[in-house]
């Protein structure tokens, strides 16, 4: 009698198939890129911004020094090397200025876990100011409008806070001096708080006198000016996200009267012109209204509220109506 088990292979599998609803599902690979870090940063790319704003606002602000330096009657030629340097007088405390406001929404970022980049300073090579400013991106929603606010807040008030000491010393190095309408001299609006600095270094200036700005003192007034726009209430500058987080959608509102009185004031004087500009193209790309949050519903508290009446403060003491007027022979 054969054992026909002595012809089977050894371990022969014997396949039972499971039922369709047990049937183990096969593995699934996507292929694309890894996702991003949050809070990731090109440092290269700041670096670099960085150091090409440090020299146009050096530049300019070696045009500022001359300029000091001619009105107090010395001797204002100088190789370029030298004109930089004088300029670093007013490109350090303009620097600092900046990355005090942009480093204050980004701690604030960090502080509600709201994805952020660092600063990008913006190098211009114009002989007023040497930049445009600086901005971070965003690349999150707003959780809430207690986030909101205390991101969008905390810029203006970082900003104004680094600018009191370069304004108060800038002042006090500057000089009164006598112009002609003919020198075809630069006029910088006076902002409520500048006004009260230069009377307490110059008193009543005579007729016919204006302060010659010293370099540090133009560049806590160009803070001062950035720190007024930037406040006002007007879609996704800081002054947007204020007024989004006090009283929600309404403010698209708010944005539309900003932008109307933005541009009646180019009426008044061509250096609004920019402004309305950049506020039209916001307007067109991505409308007047803020992007919705998160969490629409949680209000702000009592602190915030006086936290946003003092911002309140700051753009009036920043705000000039007429910021920069050049002004040529026959007055």
């Amino acid at each position: 009698m054969s054992d026909d088990r002595q012809s089977a292979e050894p371990y022969d599998v014997i396949d039972v198939p499971f039922p369709r609803e047990r049937q183990p599902l096969p593995p699934v690979f996507v292929y694309g890129p890894p996702a991003r870090r949050r809070f990731q940063h090109r440092y290269r790319t700041h670096v670099l911004l960085f150091l090409a704003t440090m020299f146009t606002t050096s530049m300019s602000g070696g045009c500022h020094a001359l300029g000091f330096m001619d009105a107090r009657g010395e001797p204002s030629a100088f190789p370029l090397f030298e004109m930089i340097g004088l300029g670093l007088a007013y490109s350090i405390p303009l620097i600092l200025i900046l990355a005090a406001h942009e480093f204050g929404h980004y701690v604030y970022c960090r502080k509600h876990q709201v994805d952020a980049s660092l600063p990008y300073f913006i190098p211009a090579p114009v002989p007023l100011t040497g930049t445009f400013g600086a901005v971070i991106k965003i690349r999150e929603l707003f959780p809430s409008k207690r986030a909101l606010f205390d991101i969008g807040v905390a810029g203006p008030i970082a900003g104004f806070l680094a600018l009191l000491p370069f304004l108060y010393f800038g002042v006090s190095m500057s000089v009164s001096a006598h112009f002609e309408p003919s020198d075809g001299a630069l006029y910088l609006g006076e902002p409520l708080l500048f006004k009260a600095i230069a009377w307490l270094k110059f008193g009543g200036l005579p007729d016919g006198a204006d302060i010659a700005l010293h370099p540090m003192g133009f560049a806590a007034w160009f803070g001062m000016l950035a720190t007024a726009l930037n406040l006002l209430p007007f879609g996704q500058l800081d002054g947007g996200h204020i007024v989004y987080s006090l009283i929600g959608r309404r403010a698209t509102y708010v944005s539309l009267a900003t932008l109307g009185a933005t541009l009646i004031l180019t009426m008044r004087t061509a250096s609004w012109w920019s402004m309305a500009v950049m506020m039209l193209v916001m307007a067109m790309l991505v409308g007047l209204g803020h992007p919705r949050l998160i969490d629409e519903d949680t209000p702000l508290d009592g602190r915030r509220k006086l936290v946003a009446a003092f911002t309140g403060l700051i753009f009036v003491l920043s705000f000039t109506p007429v910021p920069i007027e050049f002004l040529v022979g026959g007055g």
